[in-house]
């Protein structure tokens, strides 16, 4: 097993490479709008609109109660049919990642706005500080330090999500891993390579997230 996965490698090491960095790609584009698009609708969702909040909450309950697969298709046939403009299939794919990872990051958001002691807000107001100032400045600052484990939890699930871009032959590491596999045709080693790479990746994130997560806790002392 271990010549053919060093074989394989010194091979197609090459197509895992591209493979890997188009994970990375991927997954960094999705944590990032997703993260931004996320944090706009947990503040929506605090309006006291009805209407506004009506909307938001099918749009999370739909996201999030329908599979991630039905949804990357959903947004590969509805975008190219019905956008004024051309899009490839990677653009239609990371979007709606990030359709969907901003679901549970709205609602991870909201958890830590809401676990702020409201004593913090009433004494951000009465020093004068404008509502969009005291979210900034002193609520979100103290709601990520709440909300940090479920965050990177999901940013790690964001880039498993991003394997799913497989189906669609997106340039990312399973396509990867079934390029190789369909050539050399010894799936075992092919798989085995890319769920290491996939391991490694992960738990890179975890522990940077952990490191992360320690610093925000030296500081608060």
């Amino acid at each position: 097993m271990l010549d053919q996965i060093i074989k394989i490698l010194s091979k197609y090491g090459y197509v895992y490479w591209n493979g890997f960095v188009g994970t990375l790609w991927i997954s960094a584009v999705t944590v990032f709008f997703a993260t931004i698009v996320g944090t706009l609708i947990a503040i929506a969702r605090m309006s006291k609109l009805k209407i506004v909040n009506a909307i938001l909450n099918v749009y999370i309950e739909v996201l999030r109660g329908t599979p991630i697969l039905l949804q990357l298709y959903f947004f590969w046939i509805f975008l190219p049919k019905y956008m004024p403009f051309e899009l490839s299939d990677l653009q239609c794919i990371i979007v709606a990642l990030i359709v969907k990872a901003s679901s549970y990051v709205a609602e991870i958001i909201r958890a830590g706005i809401q676990a702020v002691d409201i004593g913090q807000t009433e004494a951000a107001l009465s020093l004068g500080l404008s509502k969009k100032n005291m979210m900034t400045k002193v609520i979100l600052p103290q709601a990520i330090r709440n909300i940090l484990p479920a965050l990177g939890n999901e940013f790690i699930t964001m880039i498993k999500q991003a394997s799913l871009a497989s189906t669609f032959f997106v340039a990312e590491l399973t396509t990867s891993f079934r390029t190789v596999q369909s050539i050399t045709f010894m799936a075992i080693p092919a798989i085995m390579i890319a769920g290491t790479i996939y391991l490694a990746l992960t738990f890179t994130l975890s522990r940077l997230v952990g490191v992360f997560e320690r610093r925000l806790q030296v500081y608060e002392r």
